[in-house]
């Protein structure tokens, strides 16, 4: 990000945005293992179809997943599997400092 013009850091904030969303990133876990058509996804979701087709098509816009018409139904599939990367990355950030706490915690657990 170093010298980004601030138009470049706009998108970037779009992008984790679109990211900062517990429906979008279960979709995106679903979607790890393969392909999935909006019905299926939100059967999967516990959604309507329409807000699974909402987050969709967002993640969409953001190059997250691709869509594909089969018949008349749209299939959806990771368009870049480097997000997976990105998100243990997060996720492992996430654990050390849980872990940190925890600790922190621990150690006014053994005062008298």
């Amino acid at each position: 990000m170093k010298q980004l013009p601030d138009e470049a850091l706009a998108e970037v904030a779009s992008y984790f945005q679109a990211l900062a969303e517990p429906t979008r990133l279960q979709i995106l876990n679903i979607l790890r293992s393969g392909e999935r058509n909006v019905g299926e996804l939100a059967q999967l979701c516990g959604f309507t179809a329409a807000n699974v087709s909402r987050h969709l098509a967002l993640m969409t816009q953001h190059g997250l997943v691709e869509r594909e018409s089969r018949g008349t139904s749209a299939y959806f599939r990771i368009a870049d599997p480097s997000i997976f990367e990105l998100c243990d990355l997060v996720c492992g950030n996430i654990a050390r400092q849980m872990e940190k706490s925890a600790e922190r915690r621990a150690a006014f657990k053994t005062l008298p």
